[in-house]
């Protein structure tokens, strides 16, 4: 059965679009969010692109007038790196500027009016490269701000520049968690800094050194915030400028081991040692809340905190509730809103009256925003007022609207604002009716089915992409695309680096189904593939093939490809030993598992911990456990398919040796292969050059065996 909102039109010919070509979709415009200044009359924006003919970037910012819709140009460049809206009016603001006139790798602050730019006024230098502004105005007209940069193990602000090359270049380490994601961790680690600015003659001055409020927190590891990879979302300033809140991972446990994660309140005029947890663990009346938590947000009256938490204390992908603290560091009161909801919320924002949080939360295949009130109870079911979608950022309005900013499988990013009660009251930006190499893209190339398996008592999801010119009486090969996760989801949203579009207008229908250990249905689904790799997510894409299969006239099977990242790379080798992967023409594997005993060369234990039931050990040798169990080399003498393999010497996640490995088995079967590595790119390819081969060599790898091309040979 197919999605009301998407069936329209879906099986008739549909208008006939311009097909996305890599090349098209590679230097489309990409935008930010929208964020509106404190009155809601307008917002601003980022734009950037790149230009394959003269190899360059460009980078601007837009201004949306929320009242006429109108955007024009704000300012042509991308040095303003960060804007805060904050002083004395609704237009002023400060803004960060990626360099100094010292040119020491540090940044400059300014302030200025919003429409008047040229009036702009450098209010300090920072000799480090701070980012992550977030600023308040005080009763007295001084602004309280928050940036982040690393900071050496005695607090000071790290900068690469001015840093002492050593002599050599070892590195030593005396526990694990040496490495993460593309970067080898060192002693310096994130931390946050507040600063005052003096008002003075319509501008600011600096008063005194920034404070850091995070280094020396120390128990088994140390406070880091932002954590590792993360940004300014962990953490907040109160509106009064009085008080800090961050997170860190949880200081009394290892860091490799567990997804723990404490929040702190901080008087903004204290230090690290004035730090207090609002959170930590057993302190509460939740006890079971253990997990990995997000984005604290002081509410806008200053009086409560509200945050994201998953309950277990080393999965990733476990469930997430809303929680509500009081600003009082005697009893911080911690509350649940909607405890039993059966979604896992990832972000929020607070509604202008302070009853309110919206949250926005996977949900069958789309990420929605649902409003939760601090009435809640326990048994409270949020209602969602967004649909279509995956938000990049949202915002509340003066009048109680949000401000959206999202992206669909046909655009880039829509900016639109919806009403609490979930009615959509303008339509302000739509990427596919304005970029050009969008154009002709809509909802009418994409379609959904339910199908029917034997691992769920629920029917599962996937999406339908059609190609250019798509007619129900013609076929098309299938391109069948695997996810990553595997906790995760193919969602209705925008990509560069999986664009289903870009796939189906080579000539193929694409099928990206949702299986077992997909988020949005449930956590049940999510966590029925713990222990089951090669089991549950595989019988449920055999299913949704043979779906197809007897289903999709206008879909041919028998000249179909498959692909996939990360856990879909690893299902990819798993189906190439087993029944599945005689089912296709060709395969494609990036960055994904090879031998399931090797797991423990990546960085996160916690990940393969949970999903093999348990730590790597004798153990794992034995028929019964699933590092053995799951492992695809168990299958290799079935090996036949040819593959395409793609991995990157950066990706630490899974090393580049998984890849190495499997095409040198691949190769010494004689199974026709082909290997394509980036030394600078991580787990994803994200330069726009390499992306382009990327796609290109892909192409020409599929496009041969499923016959679309008239080429003579796949290389």
């Amino acid at each position: 059965m197919k999605s009301q909102s998407l069936v329209a039109a879906a099986l008739a010919v549909l208008p006939r679009a311009l097909a996305i070509t890599p090349e098209l979709m590679l230097s489309a415009n990409r935008y930010s969010d929208a964020q509106p200044n404190p009155s809601g009359d307008f917002a601003l924006f980022t734009v950037s692109n790149y230009s394959f003919e003269t190899k360059e970037r460009a980078a601007w910012w837009n201004k949306l007038d929320l009242k006429t819709g109108k955007i024009s140009q704000w300012y042509d460049g991308s040095d303003i790196s960060e804007v805060a809206f904050v002083g004395p009016k609704d237009t002023s603001i400060i803004y960060i500027n990626g360099t100094n006139a010292e040119g020491d790798g540090g940044i400059s602050l300014y302030s200025a009016d919003a429409n008047n730019l040229k009036g702009a006024k450098l209010i300090a230098s920072l000799p480090a490269p701070y980012s992550g502004l977030k600023a308040v105005q005080t009763k007295s007209g001084d602004v309280h701000f928050l940036v982040y940069t690393q900071a050496y193990p005695n607090g000071t602000a790290y900068n690469e520049n001015l840093a002492e090359t050593p002599a050599s270049t070892a590195r030593l380490y005396d526990s694990i968690y040496v490495r993460h994601w593309d970067t080898w961790l060192t002693p310096q680690k994130n931390a946050v800094f507040g600063g005052v600015l003096k008002s003075s003659h319509g501008s600011y001055t600096l008063s005194g050194p920034l404070t850091n409020y995070v280094t020396g927190i120390c128990n088994v590891t140390c406070a880091e915030s932002p954590y590792d990879q993360s940004d300014q979302s962990d953490y907040d300033i109160s509106p009064d400028g009085s008080g800090v809140i961050f997170l860190t991972k949880d200081t009394g446990l290892p860091l490799a081991n567990y997804t723990a994660d404490v929040i702190y309140y901080v008087p903004f005029d204290g230090t690290a040692k004035d730090a207090v947890p609002i959170q930590a663990r057993g302190s509460t009346k939740y006890p079971e809340t253990q997990g990995a938590a997000v984005v604290p947000r002081f509410s806008p009256d200053g009086k409560k905190i509200a945050y994201l938490q998953m309950y277990g204390i080393s999965y990733e992908s476990d469930r997430s509730s809303l929680y509500v603290a009081n600003v009082n560091k005697k009893n911080f009161n911690v509350t649940r809103l909607a405890g039993n909801w059966d979604r896992a919320p990832d972000g929020l924002v607070w509604s202008p009256d302070s009853k309110t949080v919206y949250v926005a939360a996977a949900d069958l295949g789309r990420e929605r925003i649902f409003p939760i009130p601090l009435t809640a109870g326990e048994d409270y079911v949020p209602k969602n007022i967004t649909n279509e979608g995956v938000p990049a950022g949202f915002y509340a309005l003066p009048n109680g609207n949000l401000l959206v900013s999202d992206s669909k499988i046909w655009t880039s990013r829509d900016i639109y604002s919806v009403s609490p009660q979930g009615k959509v009251v303008k339509t302000y930006f739509q990427a596919n009716k304005v970029d050009p190499g969008l154009k002709g893209l809509g909802p009418e190339d994409v379609s959904e089915f339910y199908y029917s398996t034997n691992t769920s008592e629920i029917d599962q999801q996937a999406w339908i992409i059609y190609p250019e010119g798509f007619s129900k009486d013609k076929t098309y090969p299938l391109a069948f695309i695997s996810h990553g996760g595997p906790q995760g989801a193919h969602f209705n949203s925008w990509s560069t680096r999986w664009n289903f579009k870009t796939w189906a207008d080579q000539g193929y229908v694409v099928i990206a189904p949702n299986p077992t250990a997909s988020s949005g249905w449930g956590q049940n689904l999510t966590d029925s593939v713990q222990g089951r790799w090669g089991s549950y997510p595989y019988w449920d894409l055999v299913h949704a093939w043979q779906y197809v299969n007897s289903t999709l006239k206008y879909v041919d099977t028998s000249r179909g490809i498959e692909a996939g990242a990360s856990f879909g790379g690893y299902m990819t080798n798993w189906m190439q030993g087993h029944e599945m992967g005689r089912w296709f023409k060709a395969l494609v594997t990036h960055d994904g598992s090879t031998s399931t005993l090797n797991q423990y060369a990546s960085e996160e234990l916690w990940f393969m911990n949970h999903d093999f039931s348990g730590p790597f050990n004798e153990t794992g040798f034995l028929q019964s456990s699933p590092y053995w169990e799951w492992n695809p080399l168990l299958y290799v003498n079935e090996w036949a398919t040819p593959h395409f393999v793609v991995h990157n010497e950066k990706d630490f996640r899974l090393p580049v040796s998984e890849g190495i490995l499997l095409f040198n088995m691949l190769q010494t079967k004689g199974v026709p292969s082909r290997l394509l590595s980036f030394p600078d790119e991580n787990h994803w390819v994200l330069n726009q050059e390499n992306s382009l081969v990327w796609h290109t060599e892909i192409y020409k790898w599929i496009n041969y065996y499923s016959g679309i091309s008239n080429a003579t040979s796949p290389y």
